[in-house]
């Protein structure tokens, strides 16, 4: 069992937890990721992590609340305990040697873009980052982001806060005046990161995207989160999560992602319906 030491809400629809998981926080590394179940019922999440504290023992967890497993994660309180928290799993981000980077993130995937940046920041690379989000209620980690960049553009669909527009804005506008990144790392929704790889293409600076949006089961075995990167077939969770986003088949990804969303929709609904009759 796994103990959540510290809870709070980022947003309406996302929440930040920290578990104490001091073997995983020993070994984590930015970009990979772990498997959690709630209690011994419940689905496998593979979730991002977005922080860890070796000292501590702990790994910090974002997550939105989209379905019955994330709801349910989101009803336990602190000191609570969820039952299982497998991990670290998948691939780190490859940081080694750059010196300029750009980091893209949208909507929850801030929180994954968030532990790249701060690793980049702490070997001495210059990091640009970009963030966007549908509107100001929905903005995480700006605080966050600031302390770890030397530049720093918020964007936002609505204009509500920061700058009006998408992330591809600043960053054609970055390219176009000659910004000579050694990388792009981009992470959120898998139409921002196609627009993303399209926009670096153009001026070929390689860019990374992490898959994560597309995985289910997290260990390779379930097939959801298969994907076509150069031509071969890949799986996001045992071969990536990151891949290089100019070789990735965007459409059928996000194809893919869709499958299961409306049994999603029911199953989170069942829940919550479950979770007013406990409290009725």
């Amino acid at each position: 069992m796994y103990q959540i030491v510290a809870k709070k809400s980022l947003n309406p629809t996302v929440t930040q937890m920290e578990i104490y998981a001091p073997f995983v926080a020993k070994k984590a590394r930015p970009g990979q990721f772990i498997i959690l179940r709630v209690d011994e019922d419940g689905e496998r999440i593979p979730l991002t992590i977005a922080g860890y504290d070796r000292e501590k023992g702990t790994v910090t967890i974002i997550f939105q609340i989209v379905g019955a497993g994330t709801e349910r994660l989101n009803h336990k309180k602190e000191k609570d305990y969820i039952s299982d928290f497998v991990g670290p799993l998948g691939k780190p981000t490859h940081t080694e040697g750059l010196k300029k980077v750009c980091v893209v993130g949208g909507g929850v995937g801030c929180a994954i873009a968030l532990p790249v940046a701060r690793a980049l920041h702490e070997q001495g690379a210059e990091v640009t980052s970009i963030v966007g989000f549908r509107n100001k209620d929905l903005v995480i980690l700006e605080e966050e982001f600031k302390a770890c960049s030397k530049d720093f553009y918020m964007m936002t669909d609505d204009g509500s806060y920061g700058r009006q527009g998408n992330v591809c804005v600043p960053l054609k506008e970055l390219l176009e005046q000659g910004e000579a990144f050694d990388e792009v790392i981009t992470i959120g929704p898998l139409i921002m990161m196609k627009f993303v790889c399209a926009a670096t293409k153009e001026f070929g600076v390689k860019t990374i995207a992490s898959m994560n949006p597309i995985m289910i089961d997290g260990t390779g075995m379930c097939g959801g989160c298969r994907l076509t990167v150069g031509g071969e077939m890949k799986f996001a969770c045992v071969d990536g999560p990151e891949f290089d986003g100019h070789l990735i088949d965007f459409d059928e990804a996000m194809s893919r992602s869709r499958m299961y969303s409306e049994f999603e929709l029911h199953e989170r609904e069942d829940t919550c319906n479950l979770f007013k009759k406990e409290v009725e």
